[in-house]
């Protein structure tokens, strides 16, 4: 499930194919996308944490172009590599980081009333740490080769769900726009860590149950599955 639109979905990847098939035309290599795309984010982080929000939304909504153009050039022009993953993967993670950051430096540097300053540090700690647990649990579960992509928090509602809104907004009155955003995101990617568990959890449980036909089939598939020497001790203790 996810909170965008499949039409809009199609419609940007629609958008950014001619773009896509430019670069691919140049030989632009990924990485380069990736990195590019890394350095713009990284300057959003740092424009949150001067205050300047609408000009981080901005980045932020620029460096999530670059986040779709490498993944779909690297497809394109058959320069998927085991690296590039592991590169894109490791900084988006950077990204997020200094995103969020930023953002809380903003916070608890007078972006919003004295009051609310360790709140908004918390949203935006609390945003963080579940934005990494989700991103690391998809990791993690492709590792053992099971699908998890499911979410309504993934990383493009992040970005458009903070970047819109900075971008035409900014901070809003006493920054309260921006703290209920970072709020928002922090309940929705704290869900989508229990969605990615649970969907894991749903989808081992299926392998983990025992056969249809009982104990009794468990325990020939259990024999058939001991090394000789288990099975001859198992025989000598069967016959005492």
């Amino acid at each position: 499930m996810s909170i965008i639109p499949r039409p809009i979905r199609n419609l940007v990847e629609r958008l950014i194919e001619p773009i896509v098939a430019a670069l691919i035309r140049a030989k632009v290599s990924p990485n380069v996308i990736t990195t590019i795309s890394t350095m713009v984010v990284l300057g959003a982080g740092v424009a949150f944490g001067l205050g300047r929000v609408r000009l981080g939304g901005a980045l932020l909504l620029l460096s999530g172009l670059g986040d779709m153009l490498d993944g779909r050039v690297a497809r394109g022009g058959a320069r998927v590599t085991p690296f590039g993953a592991f590169y894109d993967s490791t900084l988006d993670r950077v990204g997020d980081a200094a995103l969020f950051g930023g953002i809380a430096i903003y916070f608890v540097r007078g972006g919003v009333p004295t009051y609310l300053a360790t709140w908004g540090l918390a949203a935006a700690l609390v945003a963080l740490s579940a934005t990494l647990i989700v991103s690391y649990a998809r990791a993690r579960a492709e590792g053992l080769s099971l699908d998890c992509k499911v979410g309504i928090a993934q990383r493009a509602e992040r970005i458009l769900g903070l970047g819109v809104p900075s971008l035409f907004v900014g901070a809003g009155p006493d920054g309260l726009v921006l703290f209920g955003i970072v709020g928002v995101l922090a309940l929705l990617s704290t869900i989508t860590v229990a969605q990615r568990i649970a969907h894991v959890r749903a989808i081992t449980r299926v392998a983990e149950a025992p056969p249809a036909d009982g104990p009794r089939t468990a325990r020939k598939t259990q024999a058939r599955q001991l090394t000789p020497d288990m099975a001859e001790f198992t025989k000598e203790r069967n016959l005492q």
